[in-house]
Protein backbone atom coordinates (compact mmCIF):
# COMPACT_ATOMS: atom_id res chain seq x y z
CA UNK A 1 0.00 0.00 0.00
CA UNK A 2 1.20 3.65 -0.91
CA UNK A 3 2.23 6.02 1.61
CA UNK A 4 -0.54 8.45 3.33
CA UNK A 5 0.40 11.69 1.39
CA UNK A 6 -2.87 13.62 2.90
CA UNK A 7 -4.03 14.64 6.67
CA UNK A 8 -6.12 12.16 8.76
CA UNK A 9 -8.41 15.40 8.53
CA UNK A 10 -9.15 18.93 7.32
CA UNK A 11 -11.17 21.64 8.53
CA UNK A 12 -11.94 24.46 6.22
CA UNK A 13 -13.35 27.64 8.05
CA UNK A 14 -14.44 30.79 6.61
CA UNK A 15 -13.71 33.96 9.15
CA UNK A 16 -16.38 35.48 11.11
CA UNK A 17 -18.24 38.09 9.93
CA UNK A 18 -16.61 41.22 9.21
CA UNK A 19 -16.69 45.29 9.48
CA UNK A 20 -16.38 44.89 5.82
CA UNK A 21 -19.26 42.59 5.10
CA UNK A 22 -21.56 45.04 7.20
CA UNK A 23 -20.76 47.79 5.46
CA UNK A 24 -21.16 45.88 1.82
CA UNK A 25 -24.84 44.40 3.28
CA UNK A 26 -25.67 48.32 3.74
CA UNK A 27 -24.60 50.25 1.10
CA UNK A 28 -26.48 47.20 -1.03
CA UNK A 29 -29.25 48.20 0.64
CA UNK A 30 -28.93 51.95 0.61
CA UNK A 31 -28.24 51.33 -3.32
CA UNK A 32 -25.21 53.32 -3.88
CA UNK A 33 -21.98 52.61 -5.49
CA UNK A 34 -19.37 52.75 -3.18
CA UNK A 35 -19.30 50.61 0.15
CA UNK A 36 -18.29 52.91 2.94
CA UNK A 37 -15.02 51.45 4.76
CA UNK A 38 -11.98 53.23 4.88
CA UNK A 39 -9.16 50.20 6.13
CA UNK A 40 -7.66 48.02 2.98
CA UNK A 41 -9.50 44.73 2.49
CA UNK A 42 -6.89 42.80 4.39
CA UNK A 43 -6.87 44.87 7.57
CA UNK A 44 -10.76 44.98 7.68
CA UNK A 45 -11.21 43.29 11.28
CA UNK A 46 -13.95 41.15 12.91
CA UNK A 47 -17.70 42.99 13.80
CA UNK A 48 -18.67 41.82 17.57
CA UNK A 49 -21.01 39.17 16.00
CA UNK A 50 -17.87 37.87 14.53
CA UNK A 51 -15.90 37.47 17.47
CA UNK A 52 -19.23 35.92 18.53
CA UNK A 53 -19.15 32.91 15.97
CA UNK A 54 -15.51 32.34 16.36
CA UNK A 55 -15.64 31.89 20.20
CA UNK A 56 -18.75 29.50 19.39
CA UNK A 57 -16.87 27.44 16.77
CA UNK A 58 -14.09 27.35 19.26
CA UNK A 59 -15.38 26.06 21.67
CA UNK A 60 -16.79 23.31 19.66
CA UNK A 61 -13.70 22.48 18.58
CA UNK A 62 -12.75 22.33 22.73
CA UNK A 63 -15.74 19.48 23.18
CA UNK A 64 -13.56 17.58 20.60
CA UNK A 65 -10.86 14.76 22.67
CA UNK A 66 -7.42 15.76 21.77
CA UNK A 67 -6.58 13.28 19.44
CA UNK A 68 -9.27 14.47 17.51
CA UNK A 69 -8.24 18.23 17.91
CA UNK A 70 -6.17 20.31 15.00
CA UNK A 71 -2.51 19.51 15.36
CA UNK A 72 -1.58 22.32 12.11
CA UNK A 73 -3.42 25.46 11.87
CA UNK A 74 -2.92 27.66 8.82
CA UNK A 75 -4.57 30.69 7.86
CA UNK A 76 -4.83 33.94 5.76
CA UNK A 77 -2.54 36.92 6.68
CA UNK A 78 -5.98 39.36 6.36
CA UNK A 79 -6.86 40.16 10.11
CA UNK A 80 -10.43 39.11 10.12
CA UNK A 81 -9.22 35.44 9.09
CA UNK A 82 -6.04 36.02 11.96
CA UNK A 83 -8.68 37.34 14.35
CA UNK A 84 -10.71 34.24 13.79
CA UNK A 85 -8.38 31.88 14.33
CA UNK A 86 -7.15 33.37 17.52
CA UNK A 87 -10.43 33.22 19.04
CA UNK A 88 -10.69 29.99 17.81
CA UNK A 89 -7.65 28.29 18.99
CA UNK A 90 -8.12 30.30 22.70
CA UNK A 91 -11.72 29.21 23.14
CA UNK A 92 -10.48 25.47 22.13
CA UNK A 93 -7.98 25.86 24.75
CA UNK A 94 -5.74 24.94 21.93
CA UNK A 95 -2.19 25.25 22.01
CA UNK A 96 -0.97 25.29 17.94
CA UNK A 97 0.78 27.32 16.69
CA UNK A 98 -0.99 29.91 13.76
CA UNK A 99 0.63 29.89 10.53
CA UNK A 100 0.16 32.68 8.56
CA UNK A 101 -0.39 31.40 4.61
CA UNK A 102 -0.38 34.40 2.01
CA UNK A 103 -1.67 31.59 -0.73
CA UNK A 104 -4.96 31.69 1.36
CA UNK A 105 -5.67 35.49 0.93
CA UNK A 106 -9.31 36.77 -0.15
CA UNK A 107 -9.37 36.57 -4.15
CA UNK A 108 -8.15 39.98 -5.03
CA UNK A 109 -10.41 42.68 -7.14
CA UNK A 110 -8.36 44.66 -8.26
CA UNK A 111 -10.44 47.69 -9.79
CA UNK A 112 -13.51 46.79 -8.41
CA UNK A 113 -12.40 47.11 -4.76
CA UNK A 114 -14.78 48.56 -2.65
CA UNK A 115 -17.56 48.72 -5.56
CA UNK A 116 -21.43 47.31 -5.39
CA UNK A 117 -23.17 46.07 -8.18
CA UNK A 118 -24.65 49.31 -9.05
CA UNK A 119 -21.29 50.94 -9.14
CA UNK A 120 -19.59 48.32 -10.90
CA UNK A 121 -22.37 49.15 -13.69
CA UNK A 122 -21.69 52.59 -12.97
CA UNK A 123 -17.85 52.88 -13.41
CA UNK A 124 -17.27 50.20 -15.72
CA UNK A 125 -19.75 48.91 -18.25
CA UNK A 126 -17.38 47.54 -20.59
CA UNK A 127 -16.16 45.12 -17.76
CA UNK A 128 -19.14 44.50 -15.98
CA UNK A 129 -20.60 43.21 -20.03
CA UNK A 130 -17.24 41.52 -19.97
CA UNK A 131 -17.82 39.68 -17.40
CA UNK A 132 -21.18 38.59 -17.95
CA UNK A 133 -19.93 37.05 -21.05
CA UNK A 134 -17.02 35.81 -19.60
CA UNK A 135 -18.37 34.43 -16.36
CA UNK A 136 -16.67 34.81 -12.98
CA UNK A 137 -14.38 31.87 -13.11
CA UNK A 138 -12.24 33.18 -15.31
CA UNK A 139 -12.73 36.99 -15.56
CA UNK A 140 -9.67 38.76 -14.22
CA UNK A 141 -10.90 42.49 -13.61
CA UNK A 142 -7.79 45.10 -13.66
CA UNK A 143 -5.26 44.50 -10.84
CA UNK A 144 -7.35 41.00 -9.42
CA UNK A 145 -7.47 37.79 -9.81
CA UNK A 146 -10.00 34.94 -11.54
CA UNK A 147 -11.06 32.09 -9.53
CA UNK A 148 -8.68 30.27 -11.65
CA UNK A 149 -5.63 32.60 -10.25
CA UNK A 150 -6.90 31.77 -6.78
CA UNK A 151 -7.02 27.96 -7.86
CA UNK A 152 -3.35 28.31 -9.09
CA UNK A 153 -1.96 29.49 -6.04
CA UNK A 154 -3.76 26.81 -4.13
CA UNK A 155 -2.46 23.93 -5.51
CA UNK A 156 0.98 25.68 -4.66
CA UNK A 157 -0.72 25.17 -1.15
CA UNK A 158 -1.91 21.37 -1.64
CA UNK A 159 1.49 20.56 -2.37
CA UNK A 160 2.63 22.01 0.86
CA UNK A 161 0.29 20.08 2.59
CA UNK A 162 0.88 16.93 1.02
CA UNK A 163 4.68 17.10 1.54
CA UNK A 164 4.59 18.62 5.22
CA UNK A 165 1.46 18.05 6.75
CA UNK A 166 0.40 14.50 5.92
CA UNK A 167 -1.51 12.49 8.81
CA UNK A 168 -1.79 15.67 10.91
CA UNK A 169 -5.10 17.14 11.54
CA UNK A 170 -4.93 20.35 9.77
CA UNK A 171 -7.56 23.43 10.36
CA UNK A 172 -7.60 26.22 7.40
CA UNK A 173 -9.32 29.69 8.03
CA UNK A 174 -9.91 31.77 4.82
CA UNK A 175 -12.49 33.41 2.91
CA UNK A 176 -15.40 32.57 0.52
CA UNK A 177 -13.71 32.16 -2.30
CA UNK A 178 -10.97 30.61 -1.37
CA UNK A 179 -13.01 27.93 0.55
CA UNK A 180 -15.05 27.33 -2.99
CA UNK A 181 -11.97 26.95 -4.38
CA UNK A 182 -10.30 24.51 -2.13
CA UNK A 183 -13.82 22.24 -2.93
CA UNK A 184 -13.24 22.46 -6.20
CA UNK A 185 -9.97 21.14 -6.14
CA UNK A 186 -10.53 18.19 -3.47
CA UNK A 187 -13.68 17.10 -4.87
CA UNK A 188 -12.03 17.40 -8.76
CA UNK A 189 -15.06 19.48 -9.84
CA UNK A 190 -15.58 21.46 -12.81
CA UNK A 191 -16.46 24.76 -13.40
CA UNK A 192 -19.78 24.22 -14.05
CA UNK A 193 -20.36 22.73 -10.70
CA UNK A 194 -18.60 24.57 -8.27
CA UNK A 195 -20.21 27.77 -10.07
CA UNK A 196 -23.95 26.18 -8.83
CA UNK A 197 -22.53 25.33 -5.44
CA UNK A 198 -21.99 28.93 -5.42
CA UNK A 199 -24.86 30.46 -6.65
CA UNK A 200 -27.09 28.25 -4.40
CA UNK A 201 -25.56 29.85 -1.61
CA UNK A 202 -22.65 32.17 0.25
CA UNK A 203 -20.46 30.04 2.60
CA UNK A 204 -21.49 31.12 6.33
CA UNK A 205 -19.58 33.04 8.30
CA UNK A 206 -17.66 30.54 10.66
CA UNK A 207 -19.08 27.78 8.91
CA UNK A 208 -16.73 23.97 8.68
CA UNK A 209 -16.32 22.10 5.95
CA UNK A 210 -14.37 19.15 6.24
CA UNK A 211 -12.59 16.20 4.88
CA UNK A 212 -11.35 12.99 6.31
CA UNK A 213 -8.63 10.46 4.68
CA UNK A 214 -10.33 7.15 3.61
CA UNK A 215 -7.46 4.38 2.59
CA UNK A 216 -10.50 2.52 1.04
CA UNK A 217 -11.46 5.33 -1.25
CA UNK A 218 -9.51 4.51 -4.45
CA UNK A 219 -5.90 2.80 -5.07
CA UNK A 220 -3.95 5.25 -2.84
CA UNK A 221 -6.77 6.40 -0.76
CA UNK A 222 -8.48 10.54 -0.91
CA UNK A 223 -9.74 12.70 1.28
CA UNK A 224 -13.53 12.05 1.64
CA UNK A 225 -16.00 14.80 2.20
CA UNK A 226 -17.42 14.75 6.05
CA UNK A 227 -19.25 18.32 6.45
CA UNK A 228 -20.69 21.29 4.27
CA UNK A 229 -21.18 24.70 5.33
CA UNK A 230 -21.70 23.25 9.21
CA UNK A 231 -23.04 25.91 11.51
CA UNK A 232 -24.34 23.70 14.45
CA UNK A 233 -21.99 25.29 17.04
CA UNK A 234 -23.19 29.31 16.09
CA UNK A 235 -26.50 28.13 16.52
CA UNK A 236 -25.88 25.98 19.41
CA UNK A 237 -24.27 29.48 21.43
CA UNK A 238 -26.85 31.74 20.06
CA UNK A 239 -24.84 33.19 17.61
CA UNK A 240 -26.46 34.43 14.52
CA UNK A 241 -25.51 32.50 11.49
CA UNK A 242 -24.25 35.35 8.94
CA UNK A 243 -23.82 34.78 5.15
CA UNK A 244 -22.53 38.37 3.51
CA UNK A 245 -19.96 38.26 0.88
CA UNK A 246 -16.43 40.18 1.48
CA UNK A 247 -16.09 44.06 0.84
CA UNK A 248 -14.71 43.94 -2.86
CA UNK A 249 -18.38 43.52 -4.27
CA UNK A 250 -18.97 41.61 -7.77
CA UNK A 251 -22.53 40.06 -8.52
CA UNK A 252 -23.30 36.39 -9.07
CA UNK A 253 -23.00 34.95 -12.53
Amino acid sequence: MAEQKWPDVLWIVRHGQSAGNVAREAAEKAGVPLIDIATRDMDTPLSELGEQQATALGRWFGTLSRDLQPTVVLCSPYARAVETTRLVLGAAGLDVALQRDERLREKEFGALDRLTKLGIRQKYPDLAEQRAHVGKFYFRPPGGESWCDVILRLRSMLDTITREHRRERMLIVGHQVTVNCLRYLFERMSEAEILAIDRRADVPNCSVTSYEFDPASGRNGKLVLRLVNFVAPLAEAGAAITTAPDVPAAPKS
